[in-house]
């Protein structure tokens, strides 16, 4: 049996990896299936326990921890973690499966996956563009726009890190290189 094959996308908070990701599971060819990661924050307009993440109150998360559940996890936020659990990469043998994910849980699965996993930096074309699409999604305060942006700065640092890096300036054009990195990855 071919063995799975990971595609990590990640990114700074609105630098548009979910709508990337969104596309990419729709390819039938690349043969995908989503990671749902957890969290423990609060689910946002539209969001699906079970199908965009699985929403876990901070007390169950860090009990998840102790309890070694988690292939990567970290306090992406004061009191706010998202993680990967194990459970989740048992469910496929024979797709290959794509994580929407922070920067460090994405370098951590490169870490422990190397040769299986293709790890991309979805970069914004600016922090001020970055503002600007967190501001459109009307789900955050000043406040935390301003923390995320923050992290962001930092997060960008990183994205040298990865196997590549694809900034998302024009969707269209970013998911075509994005597909093309992926295609060749999961076929060589």
């Amino acid at each position: 049996m071919k063995k799975s094959k990971f595609i990590v996308l990640a990114a700074p908070s609105g630098s548009g990896k979910t709508t990337l990701v969104n596309k990419l599971l729709t390819e039938v060819k690349l043969n995908l299936e989503f990671s749902i990661s957890a969290t423990s924050r609060k689910p946002r307009k539209d969001e699906i326990n079970g199908k965009n993440y699985f929403f876990l109150s901070k007390d169950d998360f860090l009990k998840k921890i102790e309890n070694n559940e988690f292939l990567e996890w970290e306090e992406v936020y004061k009191d706010t973690f998202y993680g990967t659990l194990i459970s989740e990469l048992e469910v496929s043998t024979s797709k290959n499966i794509i994580f929407d994910i922070d920067v460090i849980g994405g370098l951590n699965i490169k870490k422990k996956f190397p040769n299986q996993t293709l790890s991309i930096f979805i970069k914004p074309p600016s922090i001020s563009e970055l503002k600007s699409r967190l501001k459109k999604r009307k789900s955050e305060t000043d406040s935390s726009i301003k923390i995320r942006i923050e992290k962001a700065k930092h997060e960008m640092m990183s994205a040298k890190e990865f196997d590549c890096i694809v900034e998302n300036d024009m969707l269209e054009k970013s998911y075509t290189e994005v597909f093309r990195l992926v295609n060749n990855f999961i076929n060589e």
